[in-house]
């Protein structure tokens, strides 16, 4: 292994989950908790990363609440950028190869974004170049570890679980290289974080998963981070119009001042309102909420022969029901989108090269920085879907 000159850190101070389900408000309630644990060195294809800065998600809500059951105790937080601080076995990079961004091959110092999906490179999925499906790195998330197997992380009665193997709400951590995508220095900490998912999904679920092209049209249901990034991306898509839905109307301003042509105050004729405004239905109804009354409405209000495609994560008992017929007689198309159908090492760069253009206003996201011992505070105006993206810096 090797580190930067100087002791490695052998504990770190995370963010831990011990009870999903806790009830609100979660500044009062507090169901997260700062503590110190200890931390193995990474192993070999692992890298032990400086967290600099780690953004509040949908994701990591729905495993406080317990909508998204994961294994506890936790070490929470999936939206991350850090510095390589050292290298496990097999992770260097080759002396005189290119110092740019990319996925595999590290150096003391690299700035880096964390996927929250490991892609092992040679499952079905990922030989497909559907990284964001990869097997083993599913099961990975689903047990609590991290790629290779096994935690890194231990209390005083025994192993924390990992979250998507990033655990990001930490100071330090240990994670799969193939979790890791370099990135340009120069993007500030609080900003190169939301790459790591809410950028991730949302632009990609925009360019990748509904491939929309300049002309069409597109409604976005719902505005948080997620959906403010899909918007984002479909204007430096030139996707026109692009109608913003949202129950919060400081969402729907920014989303204006984002681009959108249109700002829809969601409500019981919303499908009427969407399709009124582009002539029967926009080619691409993008849905983000995670809720499957919201998916019904982003399928009705799509227009025949469209494109509806969903990023959210409903509660796994939520089920969605549609006109089977059409499907066919409409030629429509639904479809998921995880980790927005992106190849994080090809992804995250371009998106990144995008934002330094000025075609990707990413950092409009950012609405809240926050102290690590703020977190509980931030999750509960996360729950009452107040801000967009908050952020929590470390120093």
């Amino acid at each position: 292994m090797s580190a930067a000159s100087g002791t490695l850190p052998t504990t770190t101070t995370a963010t831990v989950l011990r009870e999903t389900g806790v009830a609100r408000p979660y500044d009062e309630t507090r169901p997260l908790t700062q503590e110190t644990l200890r931390l193995d060195p990474p192993e070999r294809g692992e890298l032990l990363i400086r967290v600099r800065a780690a953004g509040l998600c949908h994701s990591d809500l729905s495993t406080v609440n317990g909508d998204r059951p994961r294994p506890t105790p936790m070490a929470l937080g999936h939206e991350v950028a850090g510095e390589v601080v050292a290298l496990g076995e097999g992770t260097a990079r080759p002396a005189g190869a290119d110092g740019g961004s990319g996925a595999l091959g590290f150096a003391v110092g690299d700035h880096v974004v964390m996927a929250f999906v490991p892609s092992c490179g040679s499952c079905d999925p990922c030989r497909q170049g559907r990284p964001a499906l990869c097997e083993p790195g599913a099961a990975a998330n689903g047990r609590g570890e991290l790629l290779a197997g096994g935690r890194r992380l231990h209390d005083d009665v025994g192993e924390v679980h990992h979250h998507l193997g990033v655990s990001g709400f930490s100071d330090h951590v240990v994670v799969s290289a193939r979790s890791v995508v370099r990135i340009d220095p120069e993007v500030p900490w609080d900003i190169a974080a939301l790459f790591g998912c809410a950028v991730l999904t949302g632009v990609g679920a925009v360019v990748n998963a509904a491939q929309v092209r300049p002309g069409e049209s597109v409604a976005v249901f719902g505005l948080g981070g997620v959906g403010l990034a899909a918007l984002i991306g479909a204007v430096a898509a030139g996707a026109h119009p692009v109608i913003a839905v949202d129950v919060v109307e400081e969402k729907l301003a920014l989303a204006r001042e984002l681009g959108a042509t249109h700002a829809i105050h969601s409500g019981d004729d919303v499908v009427a309102q969407v399709k009124a405004l582009t002539d029967g239905g926009p080619d691409h109804g993008i849905e983000t909420v995670g809720s499957a009354r919201v998916l019904a409405d982003a399928y009705a209000a799509t227009r025949r022969g469209g494109t509806t495609t969903t990023v959210g994560l409903p509660h796994p008992s939520a089920e969605l029901t549609i006109s089977a017929v059409s499907l066919t007689a409409e030629e429509r198309t639904l479809r998921g989108s995880y980790l927005g159908s992106c190849v994080p090492e090809r992804d995250i760069p371009r998106f990144v090269a995008l934002y330094r253009a000025g075609r990707l206003p990413v950092d409009r996201l950012l609405t809240h920085r926050l102290r690590p011992d703020e977190i509980n505070a931030g999750f509960e105006r996360l729950a009452r879907g107040e801000g967009v993206r908050q952020v929590v810096v470390f120093d």
